[in-house]
């Protein structure tokens, strides 16, 4: 399972989205304000692999050293390649 989430951490969608993720030991994606989720510590305990869109969390100023380690970066192509690949793919939240 893949779930795409797309709200930032202050909101009720952004955190039932990766809630959801977490529960399902599913591999997330953080488009849009979901990309301040990467930064250190607000994944605690994820064990899923998370990617992030990179032009995302450059249009919101998110460097390298603010991310929380093992974080890949990927483009909209990368994103759709992901989603093919899935049996499930779950969004956006």
């Amino acid at each position: 399972m893949f779930v795409i989430v797309k709200s930032g951490p202050d909101t009720q969608d952004g955190k039932r989205g990766v809630k959801l993720a977490r529960d399902m030991a599913a591999d997330i994606c953080l488009i849009q304000n979901a990309v301040y989720f990467a930064q250190k510590e607000r994944l605690e305990g994820f064990c899923g692999k998370v990617y992030i869109l990179d032009k995302d969390a450059g249009l919101r100023g998110l460097k390298d050293d603010e991310l929380e380690k093992g974080i890949k970066k990927i483009d909209y192509d990368g994103l759709v390649e992901l989603m093919a690949g899935e049996d499930k793919v779950v969004g956006m939240f």
